[in-house]
């Protein structure tokens, strides 16, 4: 698609340059402004050789621009959280004086479907965006979320222990001696504390229940003062802060409770497509440990025979129902960032096997959606229930 306003390529001037002061080299610059030109444009297969030949008019020329870029990706060392961290100040400047400040900060994964055994950190392994187990790699984000914008920040390779503990297979992947295995959990915490040192504008933070139901996770967001609202097992155990006497309790069966005690009231969160999105929701202040207390918020979807979620929200005690199930709820935007990030920037179509390549593909993929969140929130007005796609916003041919 081609431009249709003088000042959005004058923007995307100013934004390569920015992006170049942090490269540094020329060639870097020339290199990432053809490799994100070429993840803007309407090729097909976004990996690193269709790239290239669409990027060179001669094809004789196509070779040697697919060897500086695969040089770019693979052998360059240039910072992937450098050049992430100015194109998300860049972002967050239009989106945030657009919509308003950053309400929530969602840690999700997702699946990088492979079809071999050598591309790092591939394994069968259970993805969302499958929904089953099978070969893939999984990559673990932080997405920060207005009222209107959603922007993924960050993004880290998950290595099972398999990758981690095989010296050949480190070597191969040229993982660096620094990385060592860490669980989806812990490279989450990994990103949320890089953020806070960036000066990145706290939110809640939300994620599933592969996150959520690690006591260790939620103990180091309250260390960091971080309000929570995630989700976690039905078989979760917990006290009633208003009867300590009695025994702990799964949050299933005090589902069973409370909705045989009329607990659960319709919740309205947004308008979807034609109709409401709503469900019934109960909540219940709760205790896990001497210092968690919090809110168990639990979701019961209309004609389903049990609850569909269950959430630990670490808030203080004065907090009403529809407020808190609004924040929940903005956790499934990621999808909607993971769909733009595969349909329009190919963000797994990378084919190479190393390490420090996929790292450096996914840093551009998400550079290039930092610009479409900025350009997007300039060019359409603040508004609860626009849901704008981005290919309305004009991109470069």
């Amino acid at each position: 698609m081609a431009f249709t306003s003088g000042a959005a390529a004058g923007r995307l001037e100013q934004f390569f340059q920015a992006i170049g002061d942090v490269l540094g080299t020329p060639q870097r610059r020339a290199s990432f402004a053809t490799y994100a030109m070429g993840l803007f444009s309407a090729a097909e297969r976004k990996s690193v050789e269709p790239l290239a030949v669409h990027a060179c008019p001669d094809p004789h020329e196509a070779d040697a621009a697919h060897q500086r870029l695969l040089h770019f990706l693979v052998d360059s060392q240039w910072s992937d959280h450098a050049v992430r961290r100015t194109a998300n100040t860049y972002a967050l400047a239009a989106m945030t004086e657009q919509g308003g400040p950053i309400e929530a900060w969602i840690i999700d994964d997702t699946g990088f479907l492979k079809q071999g055994k050598h591309s790092v950190g591939v394994q069968r392994q259970y993805t969302g965006s499958a929904g089953k187990i099978t070969n893939c790699q999984i990559g673990v984000s932080l997405t920060l979320a207005t009222h209107t914008e959603h922007l993924p920040i960050d993004f880290q390779l998950y290595l099972p222990e398999s990758w981690t503990s095989d010296p050949a297979r480190r070597k191969e992947a040229r993982i660096p001696p620094v990385v060592q295995f860490q669980t989806k959990p812990e490279l989450a915490l990994a990103m949320i504390r890089r953020a806070l040192l960036d000066g990145v504008s706290p939110g809640v933070v939300l994620a599933d229940s592969a996150y959520g139901s690690s006591s260790d996770f939620r103990r180091e967001l309250r260390q960091l003062r971080l309000r929570y609202a995630v989700a976690v097992n039905p078989t979760t155990k917990v006290e009633l802060v208003d009867q300590p006497e009695r025994p702990s309790v799964s949050v299933s069966a005090l589902a069973t409770e409370l909705a045989a005690a009329g607990a659960f009231r319709r919740c309205t969160w947004r308008e979807g497509t034609g109709h409401p999105m709503w469900a019934r929701f109960a909540m219940q202040r709760v205790q896990l440990s001497e210092d968690e207390e919090v809110w168990l918020l639990i979701e019961w979807r209309n004609g389903e025979a049990e609850p569909a979620n269950y959430f630990l929200a670490w808030f203080p005690r004065r907090f009403t129902r529809t407020s808190l199930v609004r924040i929940v709820m903005q956790r499934w935007r990621t999808e909607r960032a993971y769909e733009d990030l595969k349909g329009e920037l190919g963000l797994d179509h990378y084919e190479g096997r190393r390490f420090p390549g996929w790292h450096h593909h996914v840093t551009v993929a998400l550079a290039c959606y930092a610009f479409l969140v900025a350009e997007r929130s300039r060019r359409f007005p603040p508004s609860a229930s626009r849901s704008v796609a981005y290919g309305e916003v004009p991109l470069p041919a």
